[in-house]
């Protein structure tokens, strides 16, 4: 059984929600996030306290209360800190560069890949070989780091590639490392 729908989500000084039915905005120094509230679910403000309630003890309705609790915590904590993921680009020639708010990849192709920044979401290269997607909203900083990761994904035997700086790829030893040569 899950825990994480019970647990209260702290509120800091200077971030502002409104409950209006079954949607929720966030407001904070960073910006101003929403979501919508699934059916069954209630969302309840207790001075600097959020606490998540279902209605009914129903396996549907206890995966949409840790999920929901999660989504809030995730909010709150993208409009006060914000969220980032760094890639690094491992390859000889390899490399990206900022132009204006396009992060341009120059991975190998014929042509150099370009992103345009959405709102929200801001590129930065303090290396060549280094990318910092960031944002206030987790799921959209994931899902744009992940599109450049898909550009040129890391190769198992030179290790080519567009990586996250914590990820480790799994090396072969391609016709090398044969055995009974």
């Amino acid at each position: 059984m899950s825990r994480i729908g019970f647990k209260p989500i702290n509120v800091p000084a200077g971030v502002e929600l409104k409950i209006d039915g079954n949607f929720l905005r966030v407001k904070g120094p960073k910006g101003e996030l929403s979501q919508e509230i699934p059916e069954g679910i209630r969302v309840v403000q207790d001075g600097t306290v959020i606490k998540v309630e279902r209605a009914d003890e129903d396996r549907y309705y206890k995966a949409l209360h840790g999920l929901t609790r999660s989504l809030i915590a995730n909010m709150v904590e993208g409009v006060t800190n914000g969220f980032a993921k760094t890639l690094e680009i491992n390859g000889v020639g390899y490399r990206a560069a900022k132009q204006g708010n396009k992060l341009v990849l120059t991975v190998g192709f014929s042509h150099p890949v370009e992103f345009e920044a959405e709102s929200g979401i801001e590129f930065e290269v303090p290396a060549a070989n280094r990318i910092i997607v960031k944002g206030i909203d987790k799921q959209r900083v994931g899902q744009i780091a992940a599109e450049i990761r898909g550009v040129r994904p890391p190769e198992p035997y030179k290790g080519k590639g567009i990586k996250y700086v914590d990820e480790t790829i799994r090396r072969k030893a391609g016709k090398a490392g044969k055995a009974g040569k």
